[in-house]
C-alpha cells in the first residue's frame, strides 16, 4: 500500500534536519580537533640530552666565582683515574650549564668500567647529561685508558710564586691561600728553578695541579730567594709572574733554621760557635746559610734586576702570626682576587702559638700545621742575640727603604 503524500512529506523534512545537525556537529568537531593539533604543534617539546643547551645556561658562563659550584666541579677533576669530556657538545655550553646552577652531581657505573656523571639543572624536569666517561677502565684498579681531556681544566705554568724566606712562614701562607676557591697549588715544594731546571718547563707543568678559567696556579719553593740564577729563570718562564716573599725578623729566622737542623743532627756545633767567625772580635760569619738568608737586602737587588718592585709582594711573618686575615687579604688584593679569605676562617691555637684554619682545603675539620712547625728554641746567649742585631741593622734599614715597608725588626 503507498503512502499517501501528506504524510510523507512531514517524514522526509524530519529525517532532512537530523541529517543537518548531525552534519553540522561533525564538522565542528573536527574544526576543534584541528585547532587543538595546531596548537599542539607550537608547543615547545620536553628538554633532551641531545637538545641544544643555550639562553639562561651560556648566559651564566661567567660565574665562575662560586665556591660552591668550584668545589663541586674541582671535587670530580681531581679524582684519581677519571677524566671526563661532554659529549656532542661544544664547550660552552657544558661550562653554561655547569656553572648556571648545578645543584647536585650524581655517578653512574654501568658496564666495562664505564662511569657516567648527570648533573641536575634546578628548574628542569630531567637530568641534562652533561659530563661523560665512556672508556675502557677497570673500576676495581682505578686504571684509565686514553680518555678524551675536555672539561677538566688544564695544567699550567704557575702565574704566582712564593720564593722565600725559609722559616719565615712560607708554608702557613701557602695552606691558608689554599682556602680560596680561584687558588690551585702544588703541595711539595718543586725546587725548579734551583735544583731541577734542566728537567725543562714541560715537566715543571706537569708537576702543577690543573686549573679552571679564573683560577691562579701557584708553588712555593722559599730557596728561591737565595738563589742567584733564580730571578733569571723565572723571568724566562714568564716576566708576568707575579712573586711573594714572606719574611722575618731575621734574627729569630736564624735561630728558628738552626732549631730545624738541630732537630735532624743534634751532634751539631751550638749556635754561638757557628754565627762567629771569630767570637772575640766578633766577626759574624756571612757564610753560614742561616745567617746569609737574612740578609733581605742584598737578595732583593738580584731580584729587582729582573723585575719591578710592583710584581713582588712581601708579606710579614710575624703579621701571619697575629693578624693571617689582614695579611692574606693584601695577598689576595696582590693576585686580584676577591677578599674571600677572613676572620672567620681563623682560630688561635694557643698550645701551638699560632693561628689555624677552622675549615681546611677540602675539608670540614680544623687544620693546624704539622708538628714540625713552631719548634721550641733553644736558649740563646743574649749577648750573641744582640750583636746578631746590630749586625742586621743596616741590612733591615736599606731592606725597609726598598720596600716602603717598616717591620719593626729594629725597635
Amino acid at each position: 500500500m503507498a503512502f499517501s503524500p501528506v504524510l510523507a512529506d512531514p517524514l522526509s523534512r524530519s529525517i532532512f534536519k537530523k541529517f543537518a545537525v548531525m552534519l553540522c556537529s561533525l564538522l565542528t568537531s573536527l574544526y576543534f580537533l584541528h585547532s587543538l593539533t595546531d596548537r599542539c604543534s607550537t608547543m615547545p617539546s620536553p628538554v633532551r640530552a641531545s637538545d641544544q643547551v643555550s639562553g639562561l645556561y651560556a648566559s651564566d658562563l661567567h660565574d665562575l666565582r662560586s665556591v660552591r659550584r668550584k668545589r663541586l666541579l674541582q671535587k670530580w677533576v681531581n679524582k684519581p683515574g677519571v677524566v671526563y669530556y661532554q659529549a656532542d657538545r661544544p664547550a660552552s655550553r657544558y661550562e653554561g650549564a655547569m656553572f648556571a646552577g648545578s645543584e647536585s652531581v650524581r655517578e653512574d657505573h654501568g658496564g666495562e668500567g664505564a662511569l657516567r656523571i648527570e648533573v641536575s639543572l634546578p628548574g628542569s624536569t630531567s637530568n641534562l647529561d652533561i659530563l661523560t666517561r665512556e672508556s675502557h677502565v677497570d673500576t676495581r684498579t682505578g686504571s684509565p685508558g686514553k680518555l678524551s681531556p675536555l672539561g677538566e681544566g688544564t695544567k699550567k705554568l704557575p702565574q704566582a710564586i712564593i720564593i722565600g724566606v725559609k722559616k719565615g712562614g712560607t708554608r702557613a701562607l701557602l695552606e691558608f691561600l689554599r682556602v680560596h676557591p680561584d687558588i690551585r697549588a702544588v703541595g711539595a715544594e718543586p725546587h725548579f728553578f734551583d735544583r731541577n731546571y734542566d728537567n725543562g718547563l714541560e715537566w715543571y707543568r706537569e708537576l702543577m695541579p690543573k686549573t679552571l678559567e679564573g683560577q691562579i696556579t701557584m708553588e712555593k719553593t722559599p730557596s728561591y730567594f737565595v738563589t742567584r740564577e733564580a730571578p733569571a729563570r723565572i723571568s724566562a718562564m714568564s716576566r708576568d709572574t707575579k712573586l711573594i716573599v714572606v719574611v722575618r725578623d731575621p734574627v729569630t729566622r736564624a735561630i728558628s733554621d738552626y732549631t730545624q737542623t738541630l732537630s735532624k743532627k743534634p751532634d751539631i756545633p751550638s749556635f754561638e760557635s757557628l754565627t762567629f767567625k771569630n767570637r772575640t772580635t766578633g766577626l759574624i760569619d756571612t757564610s753560614w746559610s742561616a745567617i746569609q738568608i737574612g740578609i733581605y737586602a742584598k737578595h732583593l737587588d738580584n731580584w729587582l734586576q729582573h723585575f719591578p718592585m710592583g710584581q713582588i709582594l712581601f708579606v710579614s711573618g710575624e703579621r701571619l702570626i697575629s693578624d693571617p686575615a689582614g695579611e692574606l687579604g693584601r695577598v689576595q688584593d696582590f693576585l686580584g682576587l676577591k677578599r674571600i679569605i677572613t676572620d672567620k676562617h681563623f682560630y688561635f691555637n694557643q698550645t701551638k702559638g699560632f693561628p689555624c684554619l677552622k675549615k681546611a682545603e677540602g675539608s670540614s675539620k680544623p687544620h693546624c700545621l704539622g708538628k714540625t712547625k713552631g719548634r721550641t728554641h733553644p736558649d740563646i746567649d743574649p749577648e750573641v742575640v744582640q750583636r746578631l742585631r746590630d749586625f742586621y741593622r743596616p741590612f733591615n734599614m736599606k731592606f725597609y727603604q726598598m720596600t716602603g715597608r717598616i717591620f719593626g725588626w729594629d725597635d
